[in-house]
């Protein structure tokens, strides 16, 4: 599913990780949970990519914090759906949403130290 290779640019490293959790999303069965949790999903992960480049944009210390505290509230929201996601689907979509589910932990570990780092 991911690369071997490490992506140290965070940038790029959010943006693959919306990607791959929109190519694990199509091989989901079409039931009303998984479209619900699919769409919280979607909408998280690329928030957390999105409001990195809105923070690497801004114009002041305050509203960089802002920005990423809202990286790190995506990324926890994706952790949530990913694993539930995929503690609800049969285990052959687990091996996936687990790696999933810890790059999304990991992108909130490296967002806090961001964040304490710019206090």
């Amino acid at each position: 599913m991911t690369n071997s290779k490490p992506v140290y640019d965070l940038e790029e490293r959010n943006f693959q990780f919306a990607k791959q959790v929109r190519i694990y999303i199509k091989k989901l069965p079409g039931n009303i949970s998984n479209i619900e949790d699919s769409k919280q999903v979607v909408r998280a992960s690329g928030s957390v990519g999105a409001n990195y480049i809105e923070a690497n944009e801004s114009l002041s210390k305050k509203d960089f914090l802002m920005r990423v505290k809202i990286c790190r509230k995506e990324a926890k929201e994706s952790a949530f759906f990913l694993r539930l996601i995929y503690e609800t689907n049969s285990p052959e979509f687990e091996k996936d949403g687990v790696e999933l589910h810890d790059e999304a932990i990991q992108l909130k570990k490296i967002i806090s130290s961001i964040i304490e780092k710019s206090k």
